[in-house]
């Protein structure tokens, strides 16, 4: 079990989807999402959700190449997670915010964005061109201002 923090905007459209598919008096003990079974409503299995999932990314597929037709929920968080690190994020807050008890299976699956890749490089890159001051030298050449004489 995780506790999973809703923004406002996820909240508003829970309610309508309540509304939509639990009518105007929800059951309490109904689950939220849930299959068909011989005309029950029975708990959503991860491998219907997951046929559900591949079906939904088949479609965005064929509007959007860049959508992985091999989609699976577990893209959703790692996704978000990066994001969250792209935007600043600190990592032990998004530890938080995903329910890792360490900080090690956070940084274990949050890889290095393309863009910190570069930038990393450009830093790099900027270092070599530049000339490094001499700090053990004073400015006639000698070395005895470092040394202490």
């Amino acid at each position: 079990m995780r506790t999973a923090y809703l923004l406002p905007r996820a909240v508003a459209n829970i309610r309508i989807y309540l509304k939509e598919f639990h009518g105007e008096k929800p059951e309490p003990e109904a689950y939220l999402f849930y299959s068909r079974v011989g005309g029950r409503k029975t708990k959503l299995s991860e491998p219907a959700l997951d046929k559900r999932i591949k079906l939904c990314a088949k479609i965005a597929h064929e509007k959007c190449p860049e959508v992985p037709l091999g989609a699976h929920a577990h893209q959703f968080r790692h996704a978000k997670a990066s994001h969250w690190l792209e935007d600043g994020i600190s990592i032990v807050q998004i530890s938080f915010l995903l329910g890792h008890e360490q900080l090690e299976t956070t940084m274990k699956y949050l890889d290095i964005t393309t863009e910190e890749k570069a930038s990393a490089l450009a830093t790099l890159e900027m270092e070599r061109e530049k000339s490094p001051n001499k700090k053990w030298k004073n400015n006639d050449g000698t070395l005895s201002g470092f040394c202490g004489l």
